[in-house]
């Protein structure tokens, strides 16, 4: 990929210009204002790569992968997934836009309901979408639990999920998630609920999923640590925006928005000597959504704010080199200097 907003002919899901607004009510009836989850969401997902969505509790990930999925509908923009709009299907047409996209949860205990059979759980998404002959269903479910490594299979289909391990339980979901033969796999913080030992193994096997099955893969996350075992590209949001994009090597090796380092300070890394370093965390906390400063949304948290300038005015998008985007005044060379020096 050439550029990550290149339009090609292999994009398979393509995102402009997003809103999701949650409206607020006041006494159950009147207008009390909006949450702006997501604010002006711009990307494109080519068939077969993997996007990492990073940052913190309450910056959007999750209301974005609802409005792909096609849980929420958007208050703004537009959602093109293999040519199909999405503010213009509904019915049937949706029933089959969801059909195409797996959705793997994070907690895998609360994912899987506790009075269906492992056999059922898999059959559940084959009947609700018209595959009506046992042995087909029996065939694709022989299939999944292969690919998910959960053998022998007649010692699975049986049990119910709390016979199994966390693990076991996940890779269960993975397979729903991927039952239907999908074309892109939505995987929300997949591990975060799992063992330390297991996680790299579910990553793994996610990893091996996208390449055996030409997947389009959105991780989403808030830990930096994982993503460089999964993705090409990281896309960080913070306060609703996508404020840096960039391949995962590139923005790993040079973070470029303060967030963005911020996140990357924050990063457990397995020294003894951490508990000797003072870290250099931003101060207060992640703005309103019913209320986002001006300017940039960063801006009451950022060392390199320059007043006048990211507290009236929204940043563009900067492409800084190849392959790399921030959402930052400190990268327009006409406000360079002083405190406004690109941080390095």
């Amino acid at each position: 990929m050439d550029d990550i907003q290149e339009k090609s002919k292999d994009v398979l899901l393509s995102i402009q210009n997003l809103h999701v607004w949650y409206e607020l009510k006041k006494f159950g009836f009147g207008h009390a204002g909006f949450v702006k989850a997501v604010d002006g969401v711009t990307f494109d997902l080519k068939q077969g790569d993997a996007m990492a969505c990073v940052g913190e509790s309450g910056c959007g990930k999750s209301s974005l992968m609802k409005a792909i999925m096609g849980l929420n509908r958007p208050t703004k923009g537009e959602i093109v997934f293999d040519n199909m709009k999405l503010t213009e299907t509904k019915g049937n047409d949706l029933r089959e836009y969801r059909s195409k996209i797996g959705y793997v949860q994070q907690d895998p205990f609360g994912a899987l309901p506790p009075f269906m059979s492992i056999q059922r759980i898999l059959e559940e998404p084959l009947i609700i979408n018209g595959i009506k002959d046992k042995a087909e269903r029996m065939r694709r479910i022989e299939k999944t639990l292969n690919e998910v490594k959960l053998t022998p299979i007649e010692e699975v289909l049986p049990k119910y999920p709390h016979m199994l391990s966390g693990g076991q339980q996940q890779r269960i979901v993975i397979a729903r998630a991927m039952i239907l033969e999908p074309q892109l796999l939505v995987a929300d913080e997949p591990v975060s609920m799992l063992d330390a030992s297991v996680r790299v193994e579910i990553l793994k096997l996610l990893r091996g999923l996208q390449e055996s099955h030409n997947l389009a893969v959105i991780y989403i996350t808030h830990d930096l640590s994982t993503v460089r075992y999964f993705s090409e590209y990281i896309f960080v949001m913070y306060a609703g925006e996508v404020i840096e994009m960039a391949k995962m090597e590139v923005l790993l090796g040079n973070p470029q928005h303060p967030y963005t380092q911020a996140l990357m300070e924050a990063s457990a890394d397995p020294d003894a000597n951490n508990a000797l370093v003072i870290r250099d965390v931003p101060p207060g906390e992640p703005p309103s959504l019913v209320n986002p400063p001006s300017g940039c949304r960063f801006n009451p948290r950022c060392k390199h704010m320059m007043p006048g300038l990211c507290d009236v005015k929204r940043p563009p998008m900067f492409h800084t080199e190849d392959n790399h985007k921030v959402l930052c005044w400190l990268f327009d060379e006409g406000h360079k200097g002083g405190t406004g020096d690109a941080p390095r």
